[in-house]
């Protein structure tokens, strides 16, 4: 993972948490952290101007979603998929 899109994410899922970053980790679930369904579209709004990119995520069936939100890391590895295709 590239560190510098890792640590934008997490500040991110963190300020949507009202939490630091550091009490952050990869492992953990959005609602692990408290963020409910409105603070995942607002993460994913954040994450779609910070990086540029769409996101294609629905949020009346985000289980359909093409978009994996299960943990945070899995974000990040979703976000860094959408930038390397973006470039490609």
């Amino acid at each position: 993972m590239s560190s510098e899109i890792k640590d934008k994410v997490i500040a991110i899922i963190a300020e949507q948490a009202v939490l630091e970053p550091s009490d952050v980790t990869e492992g953990q679930s959005l609602a692990d952290l408290g963020i409910d369904s409105l603070g995942l579209v607002e993460c994913i709004f954040a994450i779609e101007e910070t990086f540029d990119i769409s996101v294609p995520f629905n949020a009346n069936e985000p289980d359909q979603s093409d978009f994996d939100i299960s943990s945070v890391a899995s974000i990040v590895t979703a976000v860094e998929s959408l930038i390397a295709e973006q470039k490609a």
